[in-house]
């Protein structure tokens, strides 16, 4: 069996402007300026806690603060979850595509689950995924492999590509033995071709072709997860 897995944020969804609202709610309570959105998406990749401690280091407050601030930060989110965020273009018609050919679809993402599935629900994505890991599903988070080989194991594939647009996604890919597809419009700091992805791609109306080719190769080898 033959499926593509795919990371959210960054990479089917642009939803750094609503996770820059949520963090700059919980920092207007505590009488701090704004982030800007260049330094919140420098930040998004290892999930909420990780980056909410990030802002705390660089505004030097006291890390003591930190589950009480991830949880605000958090609440501000789950309120306004998907006023600012929109679907990268071409996401929806590559979504047909892969259905249409009969391939097998998954999501490894480390934003958390209820928020994941809200913005699914929202933008009507939820019907296209056969399974579906948030950060929290799991003890394990991204770069770790477990959740990718979860869904991985969910979907009973055989022959994987997994989708995403940072150096979280690429170690993730890496960790798990499985091919990687590279998102170049995300929220990756590292040089595109410093990542080892099998393939790049910036449109996705490119993907659907790029990935036939590359799961009608004999490369990818069945995995078999722990």
């Amino acid at each position: 069996m033959h499926a593509l897995i795919f990371d959210l944020d960054g990479t089917l969804i642009d939803s750094a402007p609503d996770i820059r609202a949520a963090v700059n709610s919980m920092l207007q309570s505590l009488g701090e300026p704004p982030m800007t959105l260049a330094e919140i998406t420098s930040y998004i990749g290892n999930g909420l806690p990780h980056l909410v401690r990030l802002v705390m280091q660089s505004r030097r407050i006291d890390p003591v603060l930190h589950s009480t601030l991830t949880q605000r930060t958090l609440a501000a989110y789950h309120a306004d979850e998907t006023t600012l965020t929109t679907l990268y273009p071409g996401v929806r018609d590559t979504l047909d595509q892969l259905r249409t050919a009969g391939l097998r679809l998954g999501l490894c993402t480390n934003k958390p689950f209820v928020p994941t599935q809200a913005i699914l629900d929202t933008f009507g994505l939820t019907d296209y995924f056969d399974a579906v890991i948030g950060g929290d599903s799991l003890p394990q988070r991204k770069p770790d492999p477990t959740p990718l080989r979860h869904v991985i194991t969910a979907l009973k594939a055989t022959h994987v590509l997994y989708i995403g647009d940072s150096e979280v996604d690429a170690a993730t890919a890496q960790n798990a033995g499985v091919p990687f597809a590279l998102f170049t419009e995300g929220y990756r700091k590292a040089p595109a071709d410093s990542l080892g992805a099998s393939l790049l791609f910036s449109d996705f109306t490119q993907l659907w072709p790029e990935a036939a080719a590359h799961l009608a190769a004999p490369t990818p080898t069945p995995i078999s997860p722990t």
